[in-house]
């Protein structure tokens, strides 16, 4: 890779990383979201408010995830890895998909409704997504070409 996209994909990963640990969706935190809310779905009666509020454990939080992803794309970053760098954002987006997709499931009409209060202030998102955009965006630079030596040498 080029050195250029090199610094820029340590800049996103440290991007991502800062943004685990701001609000995803309204009160919400990565920190707030489980991994089995993740797979079975926020439980019925419960508000964001409450979802916001709930402490759980770190290690299996959707911050753990995302700051892994953060860490792959920062060892891609380092070593100039492609195949890293992909597995790390592909990661990343597959998380926020996920999150998107069980809070559509369960609070779609409130975020239907409410969107522009809940996204107002979502610094942690804003970082999260911008960081693996500019990281996929960065993927996509070709390499350098390595030009055969000069005649005579």
């Amino acid at each position: 890779m080029r050195t250029f996209v090199h610094l820029l994909l340590f800049v996103a990963a440290v991007a991502v990383a800062v943004g685990v640990f701001g609000p995803l969706i309204g009160t919400v935190d990565a920190r707030n979201v489980q991994f089995t809310d993740l797979r079975n779905g926020f439980e019925q009666g419960r508000t964001m408010g409450q979802i916001g509020a709930q402490s759980g454990s770190f290690v299996t939080s959707l911050a753990i995830g995302l700051l892994g992803v953060a860490a792959v794309v920062l060892v891609a970053a380092l070593t100039g890895s492609r195949i890293v760098g992909w597995i790390g954002v592909l990661a990343g987006w597959a998380g926020l998909g996920v999150l998107g997709w069980r809070l559509d499931q369960r609070f779609d009409h409130e975020l239907r409704t409410d969107y522009r209060h809940l996204l107002s202030g979502t610094w942690g998102l804003y970082l999260v997504a911008g960081g693996l955009l500019l990281s996929l965006l960065l993927l996509l630079v070709p390499r350098e070409r390595r030009l055969p030596p000069p005649p005579g040498f």
